[in-house]
């Protein structure tokens, strides 16, 4: 039976312990792919039963993280269902009475050893090179022995009661066939002492109760397996099928953690990568269509997407790469998106208003026109640009090409159109400012542009083209010392756009300073 004949349900249910980082967001992205593809409901659940870890702020954070990804659930926090709650924290009733079915069907019991009996048989067995799992000592205690004890109120917690013989398959979507044998399974502990589920518990109870058919989780929960498909007969339920996701390495091929760099998702958020280019990246990291192509938009992911293409090996994750494909991403944007997503950096910056006016006399070649709903952006702006700054910001958009490969690069790549204090190149001012004739030639270029009447480009140009003549100097001469002195940099776009696109005046004053300054 094909996926499309079944009513798939999937579901991503993090811990709101802390941000929501690179692997997580993988495991939703999968998640929600497997969903769009075949039809089916992607549910978010919130696992927050560690109450001590678990905080306001964490869930806030992976909320505002799935939102900005794009990965929009059918049902759960904020969206409502038919299977809720969707917090862990409030199905606790529904915990304490599947526990008790267990109790009474024969399948778990209450254990009442203390925390140092536990250690103190840990660290025997670890004496006699044994597995450190639980010796059963309160496996048959008689029903009276229970009974005085919880009378009397003594701690205890709940374990599965695992067959000592047996063995139980899965098949694993990606990784094929797996086998464990019973006997080195442990009665593993369902509620804790202070009442609340084991994560082994309630995973199990939850996806049960919300009807979900297919987990698609990381391997390190593949160990998992096995105890919870004990949990599901059990319990009488209907066992799902599994999905275990290669793990995520860092550059030196351990496991991707903090100590690779920054992993979390707020952060590639809050300097400005793209959402769909982020996601993109996070797709390559296990998945390929043809082990060829990378570049997809959201709605191709979703229509290429199979977990049959999902490999068992772990994926490494390549900084480099993931900044290249967000740079493509943004290179393929229409122009309107792009002002707004740079209008946005910009005013982050605080580079909105610019810090001084440009007059531009002429603005015969500034045609970029754009308006309507996609220039209002997702940020509430300080600064709403007039038509003027809005053509002027998508003629300096253009005229950049594929210098802009980030938008976090925004202001290093164009704040000299905005603000005097940008970072000069010291190596460009050497290689060509800190020259005798330098300062003269300067000054006498800021001469002819302030003469010059209409500041358009092909007029910006021929007035440099021709003092460079008289001079009897080359072009470039002119322009080299010239870039320098208005942008700081020793690149930069078309250098008669540049000029055109501070206006005279900043261009005029920005060339004797450094006439002067460098003299």
């Amino acid at each position: 039976m094909s996926d499309h004949e079944t009513h798939i349900r999937v579901r991503f249910a993090p811990s709101p312990t802390g941000h929501l980082h690179v692997g997580g967001a993988r495991t939703a992205l999968y998640n929600y792919l497997y969903a769009r593809k075949t039809g089916g409901k992607f549910v978010l659940r919130i696992e927050d039963t560690d109450a001590k870890r678990s905080t306001v702020e964490s869930y806030k954070g992976i909320i505002e993280a799935m939102e900005w990804l794009g990965l929009n659930w059918d049902e759960g926090p904020l969206r409502g269902g038919d299977f809720g709650p969707y917090t862990q924290s409030g199905r606790g009733v529904l915990y304490h009475n599947e526990v008790q079915k267990l109790i009474d069907n024969g399948n778990a019991y209450y254990c009442f050893c203390t925390p140092e009996r536990l250690e103190e048989m840990r660290f025997e067995m670890k004496e006699k090179k044994l597995p450190p799992k639980y010796d059963g000592r309160c496996r048959e205690l008689s029903e009276a022995e229970v009974a005085e004890r919880l009378s009397k109120g003594v701690p205890h917690i709940v374990r599965f009661k695992m067959p000592h013989d047996g063995t139980v398959f899965f098949r694993d979507i990606i990784r094929g066939e797996f086998s464990f044998e019973n006997g080195n399974l442990d009665d593993f502990v369902l509620i804790k002492s202070d009442g609340n589920p084991t994560y082994n518990f309630a995973v199990v109870v939850d996806d049960a109760h919300m009807k979900i058919s297919h987990v698609i989780r990381g391997d390190d929960h593949l160990s998992n397996t096995p105890r919870q498909i004990h949990l599901y007969h059990a319990l009488g339920y209907n066992v799902p099928k599994f999905a275990h996701l290669p793990m995520i390495l860092g550059s030196d091929h351990s496991r991707l953690s903090k100590r690779h760099g920054a992993t979390s998702i707020a952060y590639y958020r809050d300097r400005n990568y793209l959402a769909d280019g982020l996601l993109n990246y996070l797709a390559l990291l296990g998945w390929s269509l043809d082990g060829k192509r990378e570049l997809f938009t959201h709605q191709a992911l979703i229509e290429k997407f199979s977990l049959k293409k999902v490999s068992k090996n772990p994926a490494v994750f390549d900084d480099s790469k993931m900044k290249w494909i967000n740079s493509e991403h943004l290179k393929k944007l229409p122009l309107t998106k792009k002002i707004v997503l740079v209008q946005g950096v910009l005013n982050d910056e605080g580079l909105l208003p610019p810090a001084f006016d440009v007059d531009i006399s002429k603005p015969v070649d500034l045609k970029i026109v754009p308006g309507g709903e996609e220039m209002t952006g997702k940020k509430a702006l300080n600064y709403n640009m007039n038509d003027k700054e809005t053509e002027r910001l998508g003629t300096i958009i253009n005229i950049l090409g594929n210098r802009l490969k980030l938008l976090n690069d925004v202001p290093d790549v164009i704040g000299y159109f905005y603000t005097d204090d940008y970072r000069v190149d010291e190596k460009a001012v050497r290689l060509h400012l800190l020259r005798s004739e330098v300062p003269n030639r300067m000054n006498k270029l800021a001469d002819e542009y302030e003469r010059l009447k209409y500041f358009d480009r092909e007029s910006v140009e021929k007035v440099l083209r021709d003092l460079a003549f008289n001079l009897e100097i080359t072009a470039g001469e002119l322009i080299h010392p010239c870039r320098v002195a208005l942008t700081g940099k020793i690149v930069s776009p078309d250098i008669f756009w540049v000029v055109v696109l501070l206006g005279k005046t900043k261009t005029v004053e920005r060339l004797r300073k450094a006439a002067k300054f460098y003299s």
